[in-house]
Parts: structure tokens; C-alpha cells; sequence
């Protein structure tokens, strides 16, 4: 069984065939399969109901998520749901004389599923797909299989510094992500890894180009602007430049012993394009150690999955 972020299978063949039929819906209850539909809306009691192909689906307000029942996730868990995918089990079926179906469901149960049979098996350095849902400033949480959230802290994102999450992710954004670490049940993640080296990113430019850049800040000895998120290099202040701003820059030298780029700006503009997606070096697999930092630079740079660094 794979495990996905909620709306990641929603669209399948395999789920819109198993909600097509109370026949195909029995069967995948039989089998224990995790299946996806939208949630309409959320009664006074805090019910999902969840129309389906074939009838109607329930998800009581204790199945609706892992930890309800317990007091250890709040409702507004629930209540965000309407309108969203939901992934659920199937727990009993009703056929009315009309032949439609009602459908007792349970979201808890896939999370369990999910946490027994994925989760808890993840280990540092495993390459995952997850699902932005919340930006906060330390950090992004993303679903990581059947709503289950992970927390990717603001400095795991990328190299080049950022000031919000949001100037990388955007909720509902399918991003790919290494496990960090897992303590009590609690995962981790880490992206700037999947992202390229030192020198897999400078490798794009040339001393003598004038290149796109962005401001990330403005320090008193000079300004830092990203050539790409895992790249960045530092320009001489000029007045009326800030931060966020977009930057036409000149490459004066690109310094791989020292990790350093030196650049002109020669102009700056307000950033009006969307989002560029991300050249992922991984996107599965497992990694033991990532090195950032080029051959022969003077400090070295890298993670250790599972250990120190």
C-alpha cells in the first residue's frame, strides 16, 4: 500500500474506480484500502460528510483525525477539511432500497495505517514527497501521508537565507524533502539538501555574465542576492535597493576555495514573476551525508543523516 499526501491519489484511476460502485466500494473495504474523496461540509457535531460517487460517506467527528479522540489535536483539524481531500478507510456500508450507499468512514484509521506502516519507518536521510499546508515564521508543516504533519524549520529550507517560509512555499505546493529526524513520533524535515551543492549550482554561471538575481538583505557591508536558492553572492551596496526586490547583476568572479561570489548590481526592479520550480538533484532514495561546500574550500559544509553536522 503506498501513502501519500492527502490528494496526491484522489485523481487515480484505482480511487475513482473503487468509489465508482457500492461493489468496488465493499472491495476496497475488504482489502483495507485507503481511498480519497473531498469533504462537503462539517455538521454542528462536527461530522465530514463525503459525497461519493455511489452515495454518501460519514466521517464521525472521533475518526475525523488521529488524535481527536484522545484531546490531543484540536477540531479545527475537522473543520479545515471542507472542501479537501480527506483520505479515510472504509468501515461499514449501508445499500439503500434506491440502491445508493451510506458509508461509515474513518480518517483516523488511514492516519494509523499511514503512521504504522510508513511513519514510523522513515529514517534520517530517507527522500520523501510531502505537501505544503501551513506557513508559520520558523517554519513550514506539510503532510508527509494521509494529513500527517511534519515540520521543516525555516533554516532546513534552503541555503541561501530567507526571511519566511513563504518566499519559498506556497500552501497546497507538492515538494519533495529528506527526513531530518524522528523523536517520539515527531518528523523532521529537511529540503535544502535535495537542492544542489556549491558547485552544482555555481556550475551555471560564468565570471562576465549579467544574470536575474534577488535581494535577501541588506547588511552594512555589502547586499546578498540569490542566483538560485541554494546559491548566493554578495554585491557592493547601492542606494534604493531592499529587500525582496529583483536585481540584474554582473559576475565579477566566482571563488570556489573561499565559496564566494562577487557581483555588481546594475539595476533593480520590483519582482513581479512567479515562482521558478525547483531543480531537485534528488528526488528518492536515501542520503548518508550531503557535502555543500566545494573541493578544496577552506571550510567544509555538509549534513550528517543520523548523526552530528
Amino acid at each position: 500500500m503506498q501513502f501519500m499526501p492527502e490528494g496526491a491519489l484522489i485523481q487515480s484511476a484505482e480511487n475513482r474506480a473503487a468509489l465508482s460502485a457500492p461493489e468496488s466500494l465493499a472491495a476496497a473495504m475488504a482489502e483495507g484500502r485507503i481511498l480519497e474523496a473531498k469533504a462537503a461540509r462539517c455538521t454542528e457535531g462536527h461530522d465530514l460528510i463525503v459525497p461519493l460517487p455511489c452515495g454518501e460517506g460519514i466521517i464521525p467527528r472521533e475518526e475525523a483525525a488521529e488524535g481527536i479522540r484522545e484531546g490531543t489535536v484540536r477540531d479545527i483539524a475537522i473543520l479545515s477539511r471542507v472542501g479537501r481531500p480527506v483520505a479515510f478507510t472504509v468501515r461499514s456500508l449501508e445499500t439503500r432500497p434506491d440502491g445508493r450507499v451510506k458509508a461509515a468512514l474513518s480518517r483516523a484509521e488511514a492516519q494509523a495505517l499511514c503512521r504504522e506502516s510508513y511513519i514510523s519507518r522513515l529514517t534520517p536521510g530517507d527522500i520523501i514527497p510531502a505537501r505544503v499546508t501551513r506557513l508559520e515564521g520558523f517554519g513550514a508543516f506539510l503532510d508527509i501521508g494521509c494529513g500527517l504533519p511534519a515540520l521543516m524549520p525555516i533554516d532546513m529550507i534552503s541555503v541561501s537565507r530567507i526571511s519566511h517560509p513563504a518566499d519559498r512555499f506556497t500552501p497546497g505546493q507538492m515538494v519533495y524533502a529528506a527526513v531530518s529526524r524522528q523523536e517520539a513520533g515527531r518528523v523532521t524535515l529537511t529540503h535544502k539538501e535535495l537542492l544542489g551543492s556549491w558547485e552544482e549550482n555555481a556550475a551555471a554561471f560564468r565570471p562576465g555574465e549579467t544574470v536575474r538575481g534577488k535581494v535577501r538583505s541588506v547588511e552594512s557591508y555589502g547586499i546578498f542576492i540569490e542566483l538560485t536558492p541554494n546559491l548566493a553572492g554578495l554585491a557592493e551596496k547601492k542606494p534604493g535597493v531592499l529587500p525582496g526586490m529583483a536585481v540584474s547583476v554582473f559576475i565579477k568572479s566566482i571563488l570556489p576555495d573561499r565559496m564566494k561570489i562577487k557581483l555588481v548590481i546594475i539595476d533593480a526592479f520590483p519582482d513581479d514573476d512567479p515562482p521558478q520550480p525547483f531543480d531537485y538533484r534528488f528526488t528518492e532514495g536515501h542520503l548518508s551525508r550531503w557535502t555543500y561546500s566545494p573541493p578544496g574550500c577552506g571550510r567544509t559544509v555538509e549534513t550528517v543523516f543520523g548523526g552530528e553536522g
